[in-house]
């Protein structure tokens, strides 16, 4: 199993920041003592890292330039060696179409996390203790924040999983929030790349949860592992990213 963050996108609500760099790469904690700024993809490697993942694809596209530059220091400060997976349409499509584009990487069985959570590595490690009951596809789901409109919201059974994952949902049906990490395992990645095919061919501004949500249309079980109360955020805007500088040195 390897690791896999999606790093393609532009980020516009971050601008200035993301003028030059992707969203992955902007600066979220600042150490002291003089160690350089860690972003959202130095937090994420280093979960990697610390669960035993010694490969990582990173899925790039806007300001793949930026990550190429950052490579090698990555790869020395982590341990993790990087394969880097091009999006040819990073800047016109949405991210269905970004995670099909690492469709091949997938075939080894992956963590996946957004380039825009800021997570502990608990998450991680509660979705590799999960494995082990037939499950192929698991996602991490928090249970006890409040939820409002904008959140991807899941409504899950614990014997039949997920049944329904979709921005587009009353927050009170909710059964909780996907943070934007899963774990797939290799026997879900032709499945899981036919769904994603079919829903970026559908609509290219769709989500890559809608490409899970195509899976089980189609009768395939998703499964969730509650992350418990835990600190996070996703990062979409200014006050998002407020939030993660407050949080991210903590991990």
């Amino acid at each position: 199993m390897i690791g896999l963050v999606l790093a393609a996108g532009a980020g516009r609500r971050l601008r200035p920041y993301t003028d030059t760099l992707p969203k992955a790469l902007v600066p979220v904690c600042r150490p002291e003592g003089g160690e350089a700024a860690r972003t959202v993809l130095d937090l994420t490697l280093a979960n990697f890292a610390e669960v035993g993942l010694t490969d990582a694809a990173i899925v790039v596209g806007y300001r793949k330039e930026a990550v190429y530059e950052r490579r090698a220091a990555l790869e020395a400060k982590y341990g993790v060696k990087l394969h880097l997976v091009e999006n040819d349409k990073a800047e016109e499509w949405n991210n269905a179409y970004s995670l099909w584009c690492a469709r091949d990487v997938i075939k080894e069985g992956v963590i996946l996390a957004n380039g825009d959570t800021v997570h502990p590595v608990s998450v991680e490690k509660t979705l590799l203790a999960a494995q082990g009951n037939g499950q192929r596809i698991i996602l991490a789901l928090d249970t006890v924040k409040h939820l409002a409109d904008e959140e991807m919201k899941v409504v899950a059974d614990p014997a039949t999983g997920v049944r329904r994952i979709t921005k587009l949902m009353e927050p009170s049906e909710a059964t909780g929030e996907y943070i934007g990490v899963t774990l797939i395992e290799p026997a879900a990645a032709a499945e899981l790349a036919d769904a994603l095919r079919t829903t970026y061919e559908r609509d290219p501004q769709l989500y890559y949860e809608d490409g899970y949500q195509e899976l089980v249309n189609r009768g395939f079980q998703v499964d969730v592992a509650p992350i418990g109360e835990l600190t996070w955020v996703e990062i979409d805007n200014h006050d998002d990213l407020s939030r993660a500088r407050e949080i991210a040195c903590r991990y």
